[in-house]
């Protein structure tokens, strides 16, 4: 039997307030999607040429738990 415990997604914004907003509109989803959010973060990436900075982004990543590794023996 296979059972989906977890996924992590990796997702691009332009915006620090962005990546707010997705945070906290993937957590809205998990309430009425039957998944946790297990944990995110966000990171500002920057790309350079020549020591100057040409253009910024902010990664963010997003794990959503399904499900407990043991769940299936506690229900037993």
């Amino acid at each position: 039997m296979k059972m989906l415990l977890s996924t992590t997604d990796v997702y691009r914004v332009d915006s620090e307030e962005e990546a707010k907003a997705l945070i906290e509109e993937i957590k809205e989803e998990a309430n009425e999607n039957d998944y946790i959010v297990d944990s995110y973060s966000s990171t500002r990436k920057e790309k350079k040429k020549k020591g100057e900075v040409i253009a910024e982004g902010y990664q963010v990543k997003i794990t959503r738990k399904y499900s407990d590794f043991w769940v299936m023996e506690e229900a037993e």
